[in-house]
């Protein structure tokens, strides 16, 4: 007997709802949580293809460096903050029962007098064991996150990373490099910036790096006493500049062609999506996007003329992002002055990307 038609169905079928997709085994999750000077950042993704499937995320603005440029210590508020943060973390690795992870902090916790005690106090309250990174290898995550957005025409290429409390700048030539090789070169430096080469390819050599203790906050304190909003931004923009005289490529006389700059930072995002004016923000339509200097430099105009209210209320820059977005925009600028280029590439990705892609890279999973 023909099973009966529900009344009202006519001819159309009933719709049947798809089964949810197969939820990964554990033993193929990877995690990465990034501590940073303002925010608290994990991924927990899986491996696929030559990329990873982002499974899980968090990101909470934490400000864990709240004062440290006066006290030279993490203050009791900003751990209380961030501990609490790190707790809905930790809930989330075990609802997912991730196995392999990393767990880092950077310049904050470089800093702080008091930070050996904080990440102890961390493992005590939330059972978390957090790593302090040196510089170098906060650099050398931030490049091979952005390993492929290298185009195949890149002989020069230099990355910048704007954080919270530092800026990593890492310049790596390419030319020796194949050129269908030059993404796959980037991630092989997951093993170190000196490794020998692994292959028969000629290794990414990487020119020189070096860690500007300045970020967005740490910049922004500096110069907290400068009333006037132009001023204040002209003042970091310049400040930011001469930091960079020891870096052997400073001021280079590049050729246009075959170089490219890549940015990596809430900042450089924020510039993007203010370019766009995207009233909701799109990573989809922000990563990987080319602007040029002179939209870079109409963008910043604009912060100027908008001043501290109006950039309060515009939505393309966000709460979280609104104190910090002219002290980006000054480091931002300062790059742009001392390597004059006509494009910059953005990338919305940074080092919770670097370490996944480094633990995947070391086992063995990702393809190519």
């Amino acid at each position: 007997m023909a099973p009966r038609r529900p009344a009202g169905a006519g001819a159309f079928p009933v719709p049947v709802e798809s089964p949810a997709p197969p939820k990964p085994s554990p033993a193929e999750l990877y995690a990465a949580l990034d501590l940073g000077t303002n925010s608290c950042r994990m991924l927990i993704a899986q491996p696929k293809g030559n990329q990873f499937h982002v499974v899980d995320s968090f990101s909470k603005t934490v400000h864990l460096g709240a004062g440290l440029e006066r006290t030279g210590r993490l203050s009791r508020a900003s751990m209380a903050r961030t501990v609490q943060a790190l707790s809905i973390c930790r809930r989330k690795l075990e609802r997912h029962g991730v196995r392999r992870m990393r767990l880092v902090a950077t310049e904050a916790c470089r800093r702080a007098r008091n930070a050996r005690s904080f990440i102890e106090h961390v493992r005590r309250e939330t059972g978390l064991h957090l790593e302090i990174i040196e510089p170098e290898e906060e650099a050398r995550l931030a490049v091979i996150s952005c390993a492929s957005l290298v185009s195949s025409r890149t002989e020069q290429l230099l990355v910048v990373d704007i954080g919270g409390g530092s800026t990593e700048l890492v310049w790596i030539d390419l030319s020796k490099v194949p050129p269908q090789e030059r993404k796959r070169a980037i991630m092989r430096l997951h093993t170190g910036f000196n490794a020998p080469a692994a292959g028969p390819f000629p290794r990414a050599e990487v020119v020189d790096w070096i860690s500007v203790p300045l970020g967005v906050a740490t910049l922004r304190d500096q110069f907290a006493d400068v009333a006037d909003d132009a001023g204040r931004f002209a003042l970091m923009s310049c400040y930011f500049e001469e930091k960079l005289t020891g870096f052997a490529p400073y001021a280079s006389e590049q050729r246009r062609e075959g170089f490219q700059i890549i940015g990596t930072s809430g900042t450089v995002t924020t510039v993007a999506a203010s370019h766009l004016g995207l009233r909701r923000y799109d990573r989809n339509k922000v990563d990987g996007l080319r602007m040029t200097s002179a939209q870079i430099d109409r963008v910043i105009r604009n912060y100027l003329r908008l001043g501290p209210a109006g950039r309060r209320a515009d939505p393309r820059i966000g709460r979280d992002r609104q104190a910090l977005i002219m002290s980006g925009s000054a480091i931002l600028q300062a790059l742009m002055r001392v390597w004059p280029t006509d494009w910059l590439s953005v990338a919305d990705r940074g080092l919770r990307e670097g370490l996944l892609y480094a633990q995947m890279s070391a086992d063995g999973v990702l393809e190519g």
